[in-house]
């Protein structure tokens, strides 16, 4: 008897570990379900649907591609957020005239859709820029800036009325703000899944390249002075809250006066100052190329939107000689 009881009791036994073993394993399958999940999904994007480009930095910000997001998803979460966005635009002197108004027409139908959004534009003519009629909860401003005589200084003097304008006019009024050259035109959506806290931009004709060919500035005396990097990013474009966006207007503004007292000028002025900038304070999210893409690429297998495309240069007759 003793023996069956002792039989009985050990049958129990292991009825109760099969039970709690059977337990374990649902359990570690879902801790392993949902750490895929985490790798996989950052902030919501889904790095595995775009398996031929690299989808995630290094340091685990995610690189923004068609695929990766449900747009209806982030559209309601900053609806639902009351989000507010401002875009800066400089467009002085021939660059009024040659590209303001595709920017803010196309801008209208592909940016930042559904959200309000107030355009400042920055002009030495502000009497020059046109009417364009805007969609509900949509403005523009227009502020009047000095015209400088090269156009490498009204480049590198716009992070300098950036940072100013932040704190004078946008703090407290906007969540987000971005800052765009104005020779480029939306054609598909440039939307919410972008806005991030530091936002920053692959350079098109750089995103495939090796490290080596990355024009970071090679002057030792200049603050942009880069040994190396992770990325080479396109100063077109970079954008985020509106405390981050400063602190970069700020941190390239005060080196390039820096630059200037020591009579030295970055190779690619405000872009070189940036490039250093998301070196030392790596961007929350990035932006691939289909955000800014220049169509003279011959290569265009990676992109499949084309969001918003560079207008063809013609520097010889809007930048001042």
């Amino acid at each position: 008897m003793e023996v069956k009881e002792a039989a009985k009791q050990v049958e129990g036994v292991a009825a109760e570990v099969e039970v709690k073993r059977a337990a374990m394993e649902v359990e570690v399958k879902g801790v392993a379900k949902q750490m895929k999940g985490s790798a996989e999904d950052v902030e919501g994007f889904k790095s595995w649907s775009r398996p031929a480009v690299q989808t995630r930095t290094i340091w685990g910000a995610p690189i923004i591609w068609e695929l990766m997001f449900n747009p209806k998803l982030y559209d309601k979460m900053h609806h639902d957020g009351n989000t507010s966005v401002a875009l800066t635009v400089f467009a002085v002197g021939r660059y009024l005239e040659a590209y303001l108004s595709t920017f803010i027409t196309s801008a209208e139908k592909h940016f930042m859709t559904g959200l309000p959004v107030t355009y400042y534009v920055f002009t030495d003519a502000p009497e020059k820029v046109p009417k364009i009629e805007l969609y509900p909860q949509r403005d523009l401003q227009v502020v009047k800036v000095r015209r400088y005589s090269r156009w490498q200084d009204i480049s590198m003097m716009r992070m300098k009325i950036i940072s100013e304008m932040i704190d004078t006019e946008l703090q407290g009024k906007f969540s987000y703000v971005f800052c765009f050259d104005v020779d480029q035109e939306f054609q598909g959506r440039f939307g919410s899944e972008a806005l991030g806290d530091s936002v920053a931009l692959l350079h098109a004709h750089f995103y495939k390249l090796p490290k080596y060919r990355f024009t970071y500035d090679k002057q030792p005396k200049s603050r942009a002075y880069m040994k190396e990097g992770d990325y080479y990013y396109h100063a077109a474009i970079f954008g985020g809250s509106l405390e981050k966006v400063k602190a970069l207007a700020d941190f390239c503004h005060l080196s390039i006066m820096e630059d200037k007292l020591n009579e030295v000028e970055a190779l690619w002025h405000d872009e070189s100052h940036l490039n250093k900038y998301f070196w030392l304070h790596k961007p929350s999210r990035v932006l691939s190329p289909e955000y800014c893409w220049d169509p003279i690429i011959g290569d265009k297998s990676d992109i499949l939107v084309t969001r918003l495309i560079w207008e063809p240069k013609e520097y010889n007759k809007v930048r001042p000689q």
